[in-house]
């Protein structure tokens, strides 16, 4: 998912199409919308603070790799974003620091050029962060919920909630590229009391199914509209693949073995002598792993992570199976046959607990295999929501009828065959930006991403 740049229209009589939540006597009550805002606004700033006080301020202003921008650039972008939509944008107001709109605007200045510009300082950031926030939150609390689209179930509040959380997974893997001593810590994820006898594989009927959303308060555009899928029936892992597992691709020969790759995938290999997934490494006869500082044995039970879609697609060849499609991932997570309706989640319609998913960095790490029963869908497929994020085969392409909103940028200009989609979430998204509806999507080599996968076959 890429950085988002300011709005490019007005939020008027031509603005682009906005959500279609209700608006009326069927809207939810403004106070609890308010409510909601406030407490997703004040959830990913909490979080943004413990990124960058983590590490001192040498750390923020380092790129850690050409990949990713300095810590105190997505800091500021983070204000700058917000200033835009919801100081200027919905409230009206004049703006704070025009100067610095170039300096923050993303499709301006690619990541590995950010460290030359003249970027805010770490204390000047956090303060107009912060002064941003009390202004917005200001905004939040007079500002009139409905008819700009906009404003329709706190659109905008919403959008800048989700766009702070993605700049927070966004920070978290900067964090994980770091070099140095852990500066993070987190408690362990549960277990999985029943891995042993869980199924490897579950049975997904074929027939239509409601894809997609129409009535997501907060969802993107490219989540939208919902359409009818037909999808046949196939079965689906379980549970994402695990190291254990793709450690047998490994010594199997899946880097050696051109046969098993993409064209492009045996290209990446051989340039880049790729033999396992980024961060893992051999010592003494074992695969260890580097995870925020430190370096520990590769667990066999535990999602693999850090594979691009070419890794992804070339285990699948190699397990004689393939990856799903999108539609496929979305049935099994959303499908209820029995009600023959699409849940939010694919536990039904109520938001995560920590019961459900791995989510919200609680845990610094995926959890293993079968972990979550709560969570499970119909189908009995489990972890489809959180711990990794899952390289679908599909290409991002808009849904029949998309409406870009509100902005071309955050969604159009990237559908083509040049990005897959991955579904899901992971360990390091909040809730705000993750459902069953939820679209993310990356060049097919990325792997310092939070990203796994799980593999299907036709029934």
């Amino acid at each position: 998912m890429t950085d988002s740049p300011g709005p490019d229209t007005q939020d008027g009589p031509g603005a682009l199409n906005g959500p279609d939540a209700p608006d009326g006597p069927d809207a939810p009550d403004a106070e609890v919308l308010r409510e909601r805002a406030v407490t997703a606004l004040l959830t990913a700033r909490e979080r943004t603070t413990l990124l960058t006080e983590s590490v001192d301020d040498h750390e923020l202003t380092a790129q850690h790799s050409p990949l990713m921008s300095p810590l105190v650039w997505d800091l500021a972008h983070i204000g700058n974003q917000e200033e835009l939509w919801l100081l200027r944008g919905v409230g009206g107001r004049e703006a704070m620091r025009p100067e610095i709109d170039g300096l923050y605007d993303a499709f301006e200045h690619p990541r590995a050029a950010r460290p030359s510009l003249p970027l805010l300082a770490p204390a000047e950031a956090r303060s107009y962060a912060a002064e941003v926030r009390g202004r917005a939150l200001d905004v939040l609390g007079t500002t009139p919920l409905g008819g700009r689209p906009l404003l329709r179930s706190a659109f905008a509040f919403g959008m800048i909630a989700q766009h702070e959380q993605q700049h927070d997974e966004t920070m978290l893997i900067t964090h994980q590229l770091r070099s140095g001593p852990a500066a993070l810590t987190a408690p362990e994820p549960p277990r999985a009391a029943d891995a042993a006898t869980l199924a490897a594989e579950v049975l997904v009927p074929g027939g239509p199914f409601t894809m997609g959303t129409s009535t997501e308060p907060w969802a993107l555009d490219n989540e939208r509209p919902a359409h009818r899928r037909d999808v046949p029936a196939f079965f689906l892992d379980t549970a994402p693949v695990t190291c254990g597992a793709y450690r047998a691709f490994i010594e199997d020969g899946g880097y050696t073995e051109r046969r098993w790759w993409a064209p492009e995938g045996w290209a990446m290999v051989r340039e880049h002598e790729l033999t396992a997934p980024l961060f893992w490494h051999r010592d003494a006869g074992q695969w260890l792993r580097r995870r925020f500082g430190v370096t520990e044995p590769v667990p066999a039970d535990e999602p693999v992570l850090h594979v691009s879609w070419y890794e992804a697609d070339a285990y699948a060849r190699w397990a004689g199976r393939r990856l799903p499609t999108e539609a496929e991932w979305e049935k099994a997570a959303r499908h209820d046959p029995a009600a023959d309706r699409s849940r939010r989640y694919p536990w039904g319609d109520g938001d995560p607990t920590p019961d459900h998913a791995n989510l919200g960095q609680r845990h610094l790490r995926p959890a293993p295999a079968g972990a979550y029963p709560a969570g499970r869908s119909p189908s009995g497929a489990g972890q489809l929501i959180g711990d990794v994020w899952e390289w679908t085969s599909s290409d991002f392409l808009p849904y029949p009828g998309f409406a870009p909103f509100p902005y071309r940028e955050y969604s159009e200009v990237f559908f083509g065959p040049g990005h897959k989609v991955l579904r899901g979430g992971s360990f390091a998204v909040d809730a705000v930006a993750c459902r069953g509806t939820f679209r993310n999507w990356d060049l097919p080599v990325r792997r310092q991403i939070f990203s796994g996968f799980r593999t299907a076959r036709d029934a």
